[in-house]
Parts: structure tokens; C-alpha cells; sequence
């Protein structure tokens, strides 16, 4: 069934009742200090960190061909067999897998070296599904029992490295390998698939996090995607924290309750629909969590998007909009300029009720640390000391 959301027409600076530079708990930019804040400068850089390049990537819509390359549903009856053959076949032209409807449980690795891939639905996302239910809170010994019951990940196959860092993992849980698809090949794009860690409402409110996404490298492109999960659904991540890993993820659904949208990608999503829920969680909800490194400008931008929540948040608006996640903090305290420090603009968009509006912007994960925006004249956007969430130009009931 096709959602009917409302269209933003908002052109103010105005959210909350409040103009920039807005309050400490609810900052907002000016028409000038937006102005950075474009996808082409959220996606203008590659390499390190240290030492970035220019290097835009101007992504256009996914197109597919008539024929493609590897047909899951009928020359292969997983999707690890295709990627696995995709890996085979090398190169640097780009390898078309192409799904034929249907619900297709278990997980998907694609590793360093697999050849540009585009991978995409026959018909609508809700037709084709990838599904599988994994909690990050098992031991790398049962994840690996439960992800490899019948040797589909074996030694020399293209995925075993992936399989293996996180069944020899000696951590008491295996954490974010707890993820249905996942993905460390630069280039990749998805179109039209169905994600789904289905995990979802069967535990407790803890800190289950059941990841449906990750991708770890850059360039990756996710169209008229749906990603579905209750804590960690999508994480767009960085696997090497010194580099840059770049995402754009358009006219996608993304659920979830807990820290849904994740990591320390440059991200820009586009008309996209961001749902909270509350069946497992009934109050509190975070959407985004960037960890973005701490001196490079550019995390999240969200631009001509919706945040909606469910009914029951309608009635008791506690949703939160973000928060910092303060990664590899949680010994020492966030330390500035070290630690990641969240950065997220969300411009241009619809931001429906069930969300506090007093303060929607929730104490950082990991460290607790309290939310606080400079708000001063000669602020500085990027000031280590403060957080970096912002809001400019948004419309709904949450944002007036």
C-alpha cells in the first residue's frame, strides 16, 4: 500500500517556535550558516580523513538492464551464491544480480573485492525479501552456529574472511556483526529490496541491537529501499575510521525504535521516510546516531525527508530526533576532539508529532553526555565541545 505523506513547504527559519540560532536544547542554523550543508559538499570528499580529497561523487538514479548478469530465483537459489559468483567473475565492469520475488532468509556478505555490483528487486520492495534473525547480544560461537548451519560460509569462499573475524571474535557477544546484509565492497548499489532483521518484538526493551544494513565502504547507493528493525536497523559505516565512506540512501522506509540510523558515514538521504515505533519500546525512541570523526565537517544530511512516529508516540510525545553516539568512550568519557563527535543536519522536512519538542535532541549514547549547542553570535559549527545536530527549515507538528 502506497503512503500518502505530507509534502514540506516550510521556508522559514523557524522550528519550535524558535528562529536561529534557536535555543541551547534546540539549535537552529541561519540562512547563512546552512549553506555548507549541500549534498555536494557532504559527498565532494574521499580518502583520509588527515588528508582528504576532492574527489565529488555525483550519483544519478540506479539503472538496470534487461539481462542481468546472475538471476537469484533461478540461475541461483541464495543471494550469498550470486554474490559469491559475482566475486568470481572479477573485473571492474559492473555485475547486475538481479531477485525474483519471494522471502529469502539468511544472511548476505559482500566482501573487499567483489566488482561493482547492483543488486535489485523484481516489483515492488514489499515482494522481495531479505530476511534473518540475528541479536547482537549471542556469542560469536552461537552467531556462528546460527548464521552457518549448513557450511554455506567455507574456507576459500569469497565471504569466509568476513564470516570468520566474527565467529573468532573473543568479545562476549558479537555485536554489530549482527546484521542481515552486509557489505564491504565499495560501488554497491541496492534497489527495490526489503530488509528486514526480524529479531524485532520478540526481546525485552534492552540493548538488543539486530542490525537489517551495514555497509562499511564508499560509494554505496540505496534506492526505493525498505529497512526494517527495532534497534541499529541501518549502519552506515566507515570500516576503516582514518578514511571516508560515502552513502546516499533516496525514497527508502526506514524503521526502527533504538538508534535506527547509524554510523560514521558521510550520509545524505533524500525523500526518505524515517518511522519510530513503539511495540518494543514504548517511550524514548532515537531515529539517527552519527559518530562522526571530530574534525571533518560532514556526518548526516537529511534534506526533504519525513520523521514520523506510530500512534502510540502520537499520544505521548517522547521521541527523540538523535542523538551524538560517542563510540569507544564509554572507559574514558567523551574527550574532545577525540572522541567521535555526531554531526547531522536535518533541513527542508516534515517532522510529525510524537516527537518531545522541547527537547528532541536525546544525551549522546555510549557516554550519557548531555546535549548542548552553542547559540552564541560567533558560534562555531564544528566546536568539539559542543554538539553538532541542527535543524533548519522543517515543517509539522514537531517543528511548530
Amino acid at each position: 500500500m502506497r503512503v500518502v505523506l505530507p509534502v514540506v513547504t516550510a521556508v522559514l527559519v523557524l522550528t519550535g517556535g524558535v528562529s536561529a540560532p534557536g535555543t541551547t536544547v534546540r539549535p537552529v542554523l541561519s540562512a547563512a550558516e546552512v549553506m555548507p550543508f549541500t549534498a555536494a559538499n557532504y559527498l565532494r570528499w574521499s580518502g583520509t580523513y588527515a588528508a582528504p580529497t576532492a574527489d565529488p561523487w555525483r550519483p544519478g538514479p540506479i539503472r538496470t538492464p534487461r539481462h542481468a548478469d546472475f538471476v537469484v530465483g533461478r540461475t541461483h537459489t541464495t543471494v550469498q551464491q550470486a554474490v559469491n559468483a559475482a566475486f568470481a567473475a572479477g573485473g571492474t565492469a559492473r555485475r547486475y544480480i538481479r531477485i525474483l520475488p519471494g522471502t529469502y532468509t539468511g544472511t548476505v556478505f559482500i566482501p573487499a573485492g567483489t566488482p561493482p555490483l547492483t543488486i535489485y528487486g523484481t516489483g515492488r520492495p514489499e515482494d522481495v525479501r531479505l530476511e534473518y534473525t540475528l541479536d547482537a547480544t549471542a556469542t560469536p560461537a552461537a552467531w556462528a552456529a546460527q548464521v552457518n548451519p549448513s557450511g554455506q560460509y567455507a574456507e576459500g569462499d569469497p565471504a569466509w574472511e568476513m564470516f570468520q573475524s566474527c565467529a573468532t571474535k573473543t568479545s562476549a557477544n558479537v555485536g554489530l556483526c549482527a546484521t542481515v546484509v552486509w557489505a564491504q565492497a565499495p560501488d554497491l548499489m541496492l534497489r527495490g529490496l526489503t530488509i528486514t532483521n526480524t529479531l524485532l518484538d520478540t526481546v525485552d526493551r534492552g540493548t538488543h541491537q539486530a542490525l537489517a544494513l551495514r555497509t562499511d565502504a564508499d560509494r554505496t547507493l540505496l534506492e526505493n529501499m525498505r529497512m526494517v528493525s527495532r534497534q541499529d536497523t541501518f549502519l552506515a559505516n566507515a570500516d576503516d575510521p582514518a578514511r571516508i565512506a560515502r552513502v546516499v540512501v533516496r525514497d527508502s522506509y526506514v524503521e526502527g525504535d533504538t538508534d535506527f540510523v547509524f554510523g560514521r558515514a558521510a550520509a545524505v538521504f533524500e525523500r526518505t521516510r524515517f518511522h519510530l515505533v513503539s511495540s518494543r519500546k514504548p517511550s524514548g525512541g532515537v531515529i539517527f546516531a552519527p559518530n562522526t570523526a571530530p574534525d571533518f565537517p560532514y556526518g548526516f544530511l537529511v534534506r526533504h525527508c519525513w520523521l514520523t512516529a506510530d500512534e502510540a508516540y502520537q499520544a505521548a510525545p517522547t521521541g527523540h530526533f538523535g542523538r551524538a553516539w560517542d563510540q569507544g568512550a564509554s572507559t574514558t568519557g567523551y574527550l574532545p576532539g577525540i572522541t567521535p563527535n555526531g554531526q547531522l543536519v536535518i533541513r527542508d522536512s516534515y517532522l510529525g508529532a510524537g516527537f518531545d519538542t522541547a527537547a528532541p535532541w536525546s544525551p549522546a549514547a555510549t557516554t550519557s553526555r548531555p546535549f548542548s549547542a552553542r547559540v552564541d553570535e560567533e558560534r562555531d559549527l564544528d566546536d568539539v565541545d559542543h554538539n553538532r545536530l541542527w535543524e533548519y527549515a522543517n515543517g509539522g507538528e514537531s517543528a511548530s
